[in-house]
This record gives C-alpha cells, structure tokens and sequence, in this order.
C-alpha cells in the first residue's frame, strides 16, 4: 500500500514540477525582448529602453515599480518599427537586478533587465585621517627618510649607551 501511495505521489509530483517548467517556457513565447541601456547603472542615472514589441507607430507604458521609478511611457523612435522610452533610476534604489517590463498597445509585452550598482564617490572624501586620493611620492619619501633618521639615531643611542662610553 505505501509503495503505491509512494509511486502515486513521485509521479504527481514529476508531472507538477515539468507542468511548472512548461508555464514560463510558454508564456516567454508571448514576450518580446527590451533592451535597457546602460543595462548596469547606479542611483541618477537616466535609463533608456527600447522594443520591437510594440510596431510601427506603436505606443506603450514601461513598468519599473520594481525598482521604484513607476511608469513610464514609450513613443515610436526615429528607427524603424522601434518605441522608446525613458526613465530614472531612484536615489534609494538599492543594489540588485531589477525586471523592467513594458505593456504596448498592441497587447503585446516586452521585458528585460537593469542591474543597478553601488554608487562610487567621487572626490576626496573626507574621513579627517587623509584623502581618497592615491599616495603622494614626496610624502611617502620623506616619511621613510624620517623614519630612517629615528632608527638611525635610537640605534646610535642605544649602541653607546650598552658600550658604558657616556661623555659628561
């Protein structure tokens, strides 16, 4: 009896899971492709998509709620059959790779991918212990001529101090 239940439940579980894998295998045929320029961005950055999806003279309404920049519309470009749109990249998006879909008019969808990256300071930034800024040849000879100089003396002293030579 459980043998049976056993062989039962793998083969419903083995049709659920390869019926899960069909699903987006068949829904991908009705998606076309985005293309998200730049595809890495960080927070500020002005992001521009483009479809085929949509046709000649077509329309439609870009979806970046995932990444917290709303809706955004597209319009035809001056490329043939190709619409555009644009939007930004919020302040407080956080790392990660976010899907960017877009609904045309012609019922049609399309959907890529923006991947948005830490932001790099730019300047010095100011930490009160030295800059951001790579390091100074003349500063760092220095340093080592002092250094040499303190290691030299200390040797020195401590070399005429164990030889008892002490001049009064």
């Amino acid at each position: 009896m459980r043998t049976t239940v056993r062989l039962f439940t793998g083969t419903a579980l083995t049709v659920a899971a390869l019926g899960a894998l069909a699903a987006p295998a068949a829904f991908a045929g009705n998606s076309e492709s985005l293309e998200v320029y730049p595809s890495e961005a960080s927070p500020g950055t002005t992001i521009t998509v483009n479809t085929l999806a949509c046709g000649k003279n077509g329309r439609g309404v870009g979806d970046a709620n995932s990444l917290g920049a709303g809706e955004f519309h597209l319009s035809p470009s001056t490329h043939k059959e190709v619409v555009v749109g644009q939007f930004t990249v919020p302040e407080h998006a956080k790392p990660g790779t976010y899907g960017i879909s877009v609904a045309c008019d012609n019922g049609k969808t399309a959907r890529g991918d923006l991947t948005v990256k830490h932001r790099r300071p730019s300047g010095h930034v100011q930490t009160g212990v030295g800059g951001s800024v790579g390091p100074d040849t003349a500063q760092v000879t220095a340093g080592a001529a002092v250094l040499a100089a303190a290691a030299v003396g200390g040797v020195w002293l401590l070399r005429r101090r164990a030889s008892g030579a002490q001049g009064h």
